[in-house]
């Protein structure tokens, strides 16, 4: 029985890592950092902003300018504000299912808070948001997912679902003792994705939320207009 399901944010609630790795894309490169927008894809998604850092210089060999996440930010903003949308189906999902249900992203809050405002999900997920910004460590650590149960009513591991894009979000899952659905619905999911999810733990691939209402799991606990 599931009591908590648990939702990463990019990639699952809104389609924002294909927009993010454009962005970061153009912005490494106006640094001098060459960058395929695949490569970004593949190095960075799941990544919190201190792991990515560390993770591009050691892919360029140098230190990043300190004005990086500046300038990163200030595109990002841009982009989200304009062109991001909430993954199909999300919204009739969190409507409809009767289980209470939180986000837990590597993102800040900061970030997550400009996220939901721009594609109209505030209000589904108002005092349900968890962040990397409040542990020690974010993912694939367990350490945001246990803390994410915990505040939610000290739902045990063993009874919390997490859905997750990420190779760091599975392997937190796993790490947390929590089921896992792989989620390769976003427009950044690359061939072979879903394979390395299932290599690392995930109990399931979905490329949709229509498939994840109708998991037996939850299909109890979705409304019938949902899971139709």
């Amino acid at each position: 029985m599931i009591d908590l399901v648990i939702f990463d944010c990019d990639g699952v609630l809104v389609d924002s890592e294909i927009l993010a790795a454009q962005v970061t894309s153009q912005t490494l490169n106006a640094f001098g950092l060459a960058m395929s927008v695949k490569e970004t894809i593949s190095e960075l998604v799941g990544l919190d902003a201190m792991a990515a850092r560390r993770k591009l210089e050691m892919i360029h060999g140098v230190l990043l300018p300190v004005d990086y996440e500046a300038s990163l930010a200030e595109r990002l903003d841009d982009a989200f504000n304009t062109q991001l949308q909430p993954i199909a189906g999300i919204v009739e999902l969190l409507r409809g299912l009767n289980q209470p249900y939180c986000v837990a992203s590597n993102s800040g809050h900061e970030r997550l808070c400009c996220t939901f405002a721009a594609t109209g999900l505030a209000p589904l997920v108002e005092g349900r948001v968890f962040s990397a910004d409040d542990v020690a460590r974010g993912k694939p650590a367990p350490d945001l997912f246990l803390h994410a149960a915990k505040t939610m009513g000290g739902i045990p591991p063993e009874r919390c679902l997490v859905i997750e894009d990420s190779v760091t979000g599975v392997t937190a899952a796993r790490a947390a003792g929590m089921r896992v659905v792989g989620f390769c619905g976003g427009g950044h999911i690359l061939p072979g994705h879903d394979q390395r999810l299932l290599s690392l733990g995930a109990d399931h691939i979905l490329t949709d939320h229509y498939q994840l209402a109708a998991l037996p799991w939850l299909a109890a606990g979705v409304s019938a207009a949902v899971s139709a």
